[in-house]
């Protein structure tokens, strides 16, 4: 089974996530709101396919990030998850959450064995 097909997206604390947005925009040319930039792509395999991987700085004060202590955090794109969670807890990886499905994707959190929360998405 195909596990991850990509990145999703990058989350991270930041002190000002507004200044922060500003000096992106204005330095690099990212152009994010209050959730960040999406950047769009096409399948390399498949170009009628599309895609966004997401980049996101967080309020340092987030909870979004626990269980793990680390400032960052890994959002991976998945095929099946369903299929993938069953055999991940065959597999002794701790899962954090149900799957939880809105009209984007369905998602859920796990734990790598260094203690980062990474976050599995499947797009609609």
């Amino acid at each position: 089974m195909k596990k991850v097909t990509g990145i999703g997206g990058v989350f991270f604390k930041c002190r000002d996530t507004k200044s922060l947005n500003i000096w992106y925009q204005t330095h690099l040319g990212i152009d994010a709101g209050p959730y960040g930039a999406s950047f769009e792509w096409c399948d390399k395999e498949n170009p009628e396919k599309e895609g966004s991987t997401q980049w996101s700085p967080f309020p340092e004060t987030t909870k979004y990030f626990e269980p793990s202590t680390k400032e960052f955090m890994i959002n991976y794109r998945v095929e099946n998850l369903e299929a993938l969670v069953a055999e991940l807890k065959k597999e002794g990886v701790t899962i954090l959450d149900e799957i939880a499905t809105y009209d984007y994707g369905k998602f859920v959190h796990i734990m790598d064995l260094e203690g980062n929360k990474i976050e599995l998405w499947e797009p609609a």
